[in-house]
């Protein structure tokens, strides 16, 4: 999965607070692919794999879009809209369609939904379409939200410049698409795979020591003579959290 989010502006809410997104799909990996991707975006995502706990989540979460498969085990995507709709008018809705099901996608824009995307489609496709529903409904472009802070680290998305305490730190390319992963997961595990696949965006066939050698590059820039915020957890991948 490739995402490439270095030149778009970043979207949020009107009170500045990230855009959240409920993601609806019984698929599980293909939940998670979605949840992972958007939530690279910088916005708050939460899932849920049939009709009723959609309903359920949403009415605590209140998402400001919803990505939602019209197969689902309990109830399907439509009916899931309509009880949506029915406390929160408005709110824009993305649906995933099977590839030959002209039914389905006539069925969900006539239902109220806002768009959709045809399986099997590209993440890309996903985040640039929940964009554009987004920008029509009152998600702003976010023009002075560009740096990224966690503890004494600060990144600039904008100006690509880095702090540590104040110190300007210097990174090379490669090194700042890294460290700006990690500032956009804060306290999150993050294993080699998916930082394989969202720094270098495509698998190195396995070579995932690439990870441990640019892991070690940075932590002699970020932490060296500092503590710590770049942490191993062994056998699950890597966490950047405040000292």
């Amino acid at each position: 999965m490739t995402v490439n989010t270095s030149s778009r502006p970043e979207l949020r809410r009107p009170d500045g607070q990230p855009v959240r997104v409920l993601v609806v799909d019984d698929e599980p990996t293909l939940a998670e692919l979605v949840t992972l991707a958007l939530r690279y975006e910088g916005w708050d995502v939460r899932s849920a794999l049939d009709g009723s706990s959609a309903v359920r989540v949403a009415r605590e979460f209140k998402p400001d879009a919803v990505v939602l498969d019209v197969m689902l085990p309990d109830f399907d995507g439509i009916e899931v809209l309509r009880r949506l709709r029915a406390e929160v008018d408005g709110m824009p809705v993305l649906f995933l369609t099977a590839k030959d099901s002209v039914e389905d996608r006539i069925a969900g824009l006539t239902a109220g939904g806002d768009d959709y995307v045809t399986k099997p489609f590209s993440v890309e496709e996903v985040v640039l379409r929940l964009r554009a529903l987004l920008r029509r409904t009152g998600v702003t472009e976010s023009g002075g939200g560009s740096a990224l802070v966690v503890g004494d680290l600060t990144l600039d998305e904008d100006t690509r410049e880095v702090f540590r305490a104040g110190a300007p730190v210097t990174l090379t390319a490669t090194e700042f698409e890294l460290l700006r992963y990690l500032m956009r997961n804060p306290r999150r595990v993050l294993s080699k795979t998916q930082i394989l696949d969202r720094v270098w965006n495509y698998d190195f066939g396995g070579q995932a020591n690439i990870v441990e050698l640019y892991i070690s590059y940075l932590r002699k820039k970020i932490d060296a003579g500092r503590d710590p915020m770049i942490h191993t957890m062994r056998g699950a991948g890597y966490v950047l959290k405040p000292a």
